[in-house]
């Protein structure tokens, strides 16, 4: 979707098509907090591969926002600005990814569809923020963006790394090292 490469599309407007809906297959969870910390996936070994890979090319920068990882520090986990907007790497794939109300639309807080060639799960959170679970990848990739920060801008950053060092297919949902 090369309109994204001109920056600031709302959330809803960038991924409500139910088109998108569909291209959904499976992704991770769970959130961080607010305080600069993030709990550190356990995926199994091919995942684990893969997130230090992806650690490698993720961007310095995201949303204009420097790199400052949440502890405690790993390579599955990664962090920018503050509020942070955190991903990790080697998610387990959330409820909603299988739910067939957010494969046909019909769930108002959980949409699927898909940023410069990533697909995702958008799912909002209580607190206003919204979790960005990666889909048809080879390991699941979690983006938490908090409530008043640009997710489209996030996603648009991260989209290249992703593509780059987690190949698309069936992940790896073996869990542990």
């Amino acid at each position: 979707m090369n309109s994204f490469r001109h920056r600031r599309i709302s959330v809803t407007s960038a991924i409500g098509s139910p088109a998108l809906v569909l291209l959904i297959t499976a992704a991770g969870c769970s959130s961080p907090d607010d305080s600069g910390s993030a709990a550190v996936p356990s995926p199994g070994a091919k995942a684990t591969q893969l997130c230090r890979n992806l650690d490698k090319v993720l961007p310095a920068k995201v949303d204009g926002e420097s790199r400052e990882d949440p502890s405690p520090a790993s390579a599955l986990t990664a962090g920018w600005g503050d509020p942070a907007i955190i991903l990790r790497c080697g998610v387990e794939r959330p409820p909603k990814m299988i739910d067939p109300k957010v494969a046909e639309g019909r769930d108002q807080d959980a949409v699927a569809g898909g940023v410069e060639g990533v697909k995702w799960l958008m799912e909002k959170q209580d607190d206003g923020a919204y979790r960005f679970t990666s889909a048809s990848r080879r390991a699941y990739v979690e983006v938490t963006v908090p409530e008043g920060v640009d997710s489209s801008g996030a996603l648009i950053d991260l989209a290249p790394a992703i593509k780059k060092a987690i190949p698309e297919g069936i992940a790896d949902l073996t869990v542990g090292n």
